[in-house]
């Protein structure tokens, strides 16, 4: 489980690639090293990854088919940079909310609107992703939670302040860039047992 609070950003120092397979190395800062050991969670934009080797701050992990296609970890490229965040632990504080690591889709950023002190992103996600989104509600951008500040149709926008364009990927994302989106798990389990409830009811 983790929380959406990116502890911070590292960068891929090298991709090795193979038939439906990938590895890469992200370069950790010292202060998310203490207790990491192989076959630790920990969260790459959002997508949760299992730790396959220890090299000093050098952290490898693997990458299956499915986590290539479904997230934009399929995307980057050497001397890119990543959100992480380390698994959450019984006690810690829950400073964002509940996530999974388990990316439901990749979305667009449609738009950036910058002003003097604030930073609003729009995105634009599928119609079967948009049922779960809501004003106010809860929703994890590459690993960061965050809140939905107005919904438009299949598209909402999220405002950010300068601590999340400071700690995490947001600061530099632009138009057309690809982010991974995953849903409140609670939400999603309400839509989905209302829907089912609904065509029973139609039966």
């Amino acid at each position: 489980m983790f929380t959406g609070i990116v502890q911070g950003t590292a960068t891929v120092t090298e991709i090795v690639v193979k038939t439906d397979f990938q590895s890469h190395a992200v370069l950790f800062p010292d202060h998310m090293l203490s207790g990491l050991a192989l076959g630790a969670s920990v969260a790459h934009n959002g997508c949760c990854l299992t730790v396959t080797k220890v090299e000093g701050n050098t952290v490898w992990f693997d990458l299956m088919q499915a986590t290539l296609k479904l997230t934009n970890l399929g995307l980057l490229q050497e001397g890119d940079k990543v959100n992480l965040e380390r698994a959450a632990r019984f006690g810690d504080e829950i400073g964002g909310h509940s996530m999974s690591g388990h990316i439901m889709c990749v979305a667009s950023v449609v738009d950036v609107i910058t002003t003097e002190n604030n930073c609003q992103v729009w995105i634009e996600v599928p119609d079967t992703v948009a049922k779960y989104l809501f004003d106010k509600g809860y929703v994890g951008i590459d690993g960061i939670s965050l809140t939905i500040g107005e919904m438009r149709n299949n598209r909402f926008c999220v405002n950010l302040i300068p601590e999340t364009l400071q700690r995490t990927n947001m600061g530099w994302r632009k138009v057309g860039d690809k982010v991974n989106i995953e849903v409140d798990p609670q939400t999603q389990a309400v839509v989905d047992t209302v829907e089912r409830v609904l065509a029973a009811k139609q039966l």
